[in-house]
């Protein structure tokens, strides 16, 4: 099982000190707090995808290759990347490219994100967002596994003999997530696909994202991928800690009462009874994260939101190194506890190679530069898929 933290990049006010930092100290401070991760034992780390203030992640890829760059074991994410605004194009040739940097230690959750205005800013219809999803990714998962693509669809103008490059490293792409809080269609599509689903179980009880999560195993093992014990899940958390948890209710109330979301809202003490939200001690960061699988079973991944709202990066950095000496080692052990053999893993890169190969070599795909081009969709090729194929060295 996979545990990692997730950060939605917001650049807010501190309540306590009063200052708000700036851009580019909040940008080297994610960078600090995502090296220290893989540092204390963590597995994973994402970043979300947002183009309006108080967020700063309008270009993912660029962040999470600067830090693979730092990192040996840490796999990269995204939480979320916009698959309704952003165009498949450029998802297919962004994510490649840092699938290719990061020597396969990335995947990818798409979502459509909770800011309004973001679709007319890139030219969209806020109404088309669940269609835009669908087609959209429909594309996107064509681009990734076809060298040569023809598409006509409802929301962007067609594609003949377009070919995304680079190609995915070891021409296998990379895994995909699908994150959704409320809506069937996405579960739907997770499951019709074999792809992972992730449910952010940040604001509402665990029985609130049980019906999606249960909903997308019932519908996987309809479409033969297997087992609803093999469907793949991640689920968000949030937690703060402190040696003990008068302490850290002490600490963070400040925080959780002008965060942005929720503050100025419900109580500390009732948000954290009512939600995944854990303030406690270690300890009761254990005992709650466990209490997830009494209610989900056994799942893949389990990230943890510990930097928002305000909280200086030299806070959130003492926070993973609890995490890595109290926490982790814990939880690692007793999530392994009486966890069945059939239960899926989260995929990594060499295991999706191993999948499509064996062990035999991988396909390395080596573009013919007189096939055509990809400004026009002009190709010499066009008369025949075949042909297409052969200029790729596609039987």
């Amino acid at each position: 099982m996979e545990f990692g933290i997730f950060s939605v990049s917001d650049v807010t006010r501190d309540p306590v000190s009063g200052e708000t930092p700036s851009e580019a100290a909040r940008i080297q401070g994610l960078a600090e707090i995502a090296v220290h991760a893989e540092e204390v034992g963590f597995d994973v780390f994402a970043v979300g995808e947002h183009h309006n203030a108080p967020f700063f992640s309008s270009s993912p890829t660029t962040f999470l290759a600067y830090i693979a760059a730092m990192t040996k074991t840490l796999k990269l994410s995204t939480s979320t990347t916009l698959i309704t605004t952003n165009d498949p194009v450029r998802i297919a040739e962004e994510y490649a490219m840092l699938q290719h940097l990061a020597k396969g230690r990335m995947d990818l959750m798409l979502g459509r994100g909770n800011t309004a205005p973001v679709y007319p800013w890139f030219g969209k219809d806020i109404r088309s967002a669940l269609p835009l999803a669908l087609d959209n990714y429909n594309l996107l998962h064509r681009l990734w596994r076809e060298d040569v693509v023809d598409y006509d669809g409802n929301f962007r103008t067609p594609l003949q003999g377009f070919t995304s490059t680079p190609r995915p490293l070891d021409d296998v792409p990379p895994f995909v997530w699908h994150g959704s809080i409320r809506t069937p269609e996405i579960a739907e599509q997770a499951a019709y696909y074999g792809d992972g689903f992730f449910s952010n179980h940040i604001f509402a009880p665990s029985e609130h994202s049980l019906r999606l999560v249960r909903f997308y195993r019932e519908r996987f093992e309809h479409y033969g991928h297997g087992t609803q014990k093999q469907a793949v899940v991640g689920l968000g958390g949030q937690a703060f800690m402190a040696k003990n948890s008068q302490d850290a209710m002490s600490q963070f109330r400040p925080y959780f009462n002008e965060a942005p979301v929720y503050g100025h809202g419900p109580r500390l003490e009732d948000f954290a009874s009512q939600t995944p939200l854990t303030v406690g001690s270690p300890q009761e960061v254990i005992d709650k994260t466990l209490g997830f699988r009494d209610v989900f079973g056994d799942y893949q991944r389990q990230m943890f939101l510990i930097d928002h709202a305000g909280l200086p990066t030299k806070t959130v950095l003492e926070q993973l190194d609890l995490f890595g000496s109290e926490v982790l080692p814990v939880l690692r052990a007793e999530m392994a506890k009486d966890r069945g053999p059939e239960v899926a893993e989260a995929p990594s890169h060499a295991d999706l190679v191993t999948a499509k190969y064996g062990d035999a070599a991988p396909r390395q795909p080596r573009p013919n530069a007189n096939r055509g081009d990809n400004v026009t969709g002009g190709s010499p090729y066009q008369d025949s898929p075949a042909k297409r194929g052969a200029a790729f060295g596609v039987a």
